[in-house]
């Protein structure tokens, strides 16, 4: 006969076994997922395609040490990653109030 302190234990495993023949995924972790794809409007989202696209062309503004009052002739205004930065030559600089301070882009 069976011990009264196990039919929790009992009935719980039985339970997953029945989940996991009616869920569309088990995963490793135990834990039943429906529908599990990525969503429209989710692009950072794990397993999206559009995700990883994003993630591997978004570039890193660092800033540098050096700063200057007032940029040098012929720099272009650019956005990059919706910052607002000036590109002079091959340096780009980011407006700090009164005074510019060089950025480096990755």
């Amino acid at each position: 006969m069976t011990n009264i302190k196990m039919l929790p234990a009992i009935l719980l495993g039985f339970s997953l076994v029945i989940a996991s023949f009616t869920s569309d995924v088990w995963l490793e972790t135990g834990i039943i997922i429906k529908n599990a794809e990525a969503r429209a409007g989710r692009a950072i989202s794990r397993g999206s395609v559009a995700g990883v696209a994003h993630r591997s062309t978004r570039r890193s503004i660092r800033r540098t040490g050096i700063y200057i009052s007032t940029l040098p002739v012929g720099c272009v205004q650019t956005v990059i990653d919706g910052t607002v930065l000036y590109q002079c030559d091959t340096t780009y600089y980011q407006n700090d109030g009164g005074q510019y301070y060089e950025v480096n882009v990755d």
